[in-house]
């Protein structure tokens, strides 16, 4: 990690010294679009959590306060519906505009953010995993998270052992290789995993891995998402609600039944609670294909956001840009705040030098590419960022 923070750093200085930044900015395709931040859970002290949480999903009340009010100094904030509508009437974007967003629906962004909002009087918006709501479940991905952070060092980090554990309860492995190549590095893991199994298997591997050693969810408060009257709260305080699906699902794994029943019945139960209209929706992990987009559409809602700058023509208003941000984002490696960093987020300048990892097209059927695959791959460039 700190190697990475110090080549992210001196390409940042680098561009910024040449002036290459502004010729990449002047190009860059989300020059006409305002800025969309991410965030995910809001602690009050980072260090408190190393173990005991994914530390890329995390951002200190500090940290926050840091970069937010380096976004108001180049930004102007807007809410989602203000976006969304001058997307819609197709406005022009002269001046530089920022929306501020956070995923999953954790209940520190009620106790720790809001007031931060609030105080500085920023708009903000919430994309929430409905079936967390009001519960206390971890998220799939902090639970598979925790037990592999435990279990692989009692693994002795195997890779034999750790599939054969896995293949007992019905989760497949096909790449072994590649858990060869991440037995060592628990998170590495879980993106594995998550990236590559539907729920339900994400589900059976958490069962394998609950037979070797047990936790508690409520051990974890940092991790509790909302409940319902924090997020009716949100709401009457200003904050745009929005859909994150039901449980989490990466869409682009699920069978289109449960692909759909994802997307509506978030939808239908955010409605129900809320008593109004939802308009917008986050894809979980940023992963979407046309079908995805398609049904996110007739479901009702009128914006989606995505975590890359992978565009589908048909519904540009579905495929918004959002580039996501945690406490590393901005450090230096003297563990400071970047300015430079922040700029190179900002405007998507490192996401340009490498290209999208995700399959953003309709997986084919009998080896053959649809026909809405085939146009796909000639209208839109592929490019992303992983953080």
């Amino acid at each position: 990690m700190a190697l990475r923070t110090m080549v992210k750093t001196a390409l940042a200085a680098g561009l910024r010294w040449t002036g290459a930044n502004t010729v990449i900015e002047t190009i860059n395709a989300t020059k006409h679009i305002p800025l969309v931040i991410g965030y995910h859970s809001v602690v009050e002290d980072i260090r408190m959590h190393h173990g005991r949480a994914i530390m890329p999903n995390l951002v200190s009340c500090k940290m926050l306060e840091r970069q937010l009010d380096w976004l108001g100094q180049h930004f102007k904030f807007l809410t989602l519906d203000e976006l969304g509508e001058r997307l819609e009437n197709g406005d022009p974007f002269n001046e530089p505009l920022a929306a501020v967003t956070f995923d999953d629906g954790y209940a520190g962004v009620y106790h720790h953010a809001l007031p931060l909002l609030q105080r500085k009087g920023i708009p903000a918006g919430m994309f929430v995993v409905t079936e967390t709501i009001g519960r206390h479940h971890l998220q799939v991905y902090d639970k598979l998270y925790l037990l592999l952070s435990r279990v692989l060092p009692m693994l002795h980090f195997d890779a034999e052992r750790f599939t054969t554990l896995c293949e007992r309860h019905d989760v497949p492995l096909a790449r072994r290789q590649g858990v060869k190549e991440v037995i060592g590095d628990p998170f590495a893991m879980m993106r594995m995993l998550f990236t590559t199994l539907t729920q339900k298997q994400l589900r059976r591997a958490i069962e394998a891995l609950e037979t070797v050693v047990q936790i508690k969810d409520e051990d974890f408060p940092a991790l509790q998402s909302l409940t319902w009257d924090m997020v009716r709260a949100l709401d009457r305080a200003g904050m745009t609600i929005g859909s994150h699906t039901q449980t989490h699902a990466l869409l682009t794994l699920e069978n289109p039944k449960r692909m759909a029943n994802q997307i509506v019945g978030s939808l239908l139960t955010l409605q129900e609670k809320l008593g109004k209209p939802v308009a917008h929706f986050a894809y979980p992990d940023g992963r979407f294909n046309p079908s995805i987009v398609s049904c996110v559409a007739e479901a009702g809602y009128r914006f989606g956001y995505t975590t890359c700058l992978h565009r589908d023509s048909r519904y540009p208003s579905l495929t918004i840009p959002r580039k996501l941000l945690w406490e590393n984002s901005s450090l230096d490696p003297f563990d400071g705040f970047s300015s430079i960093l922040m700029h190179c987020h900002a405007h998507w300048i490192f996401d340009l030098f490498h290209r999208c990892q995700q399959d953003h097209h309709d997986r084919p059927r009998n080896g053959q590419s649809t026909t809405l695959q085939k146009k796909e791959e000639r209208v839109s460039p592929v490019t992303s960022s992983f953080i």
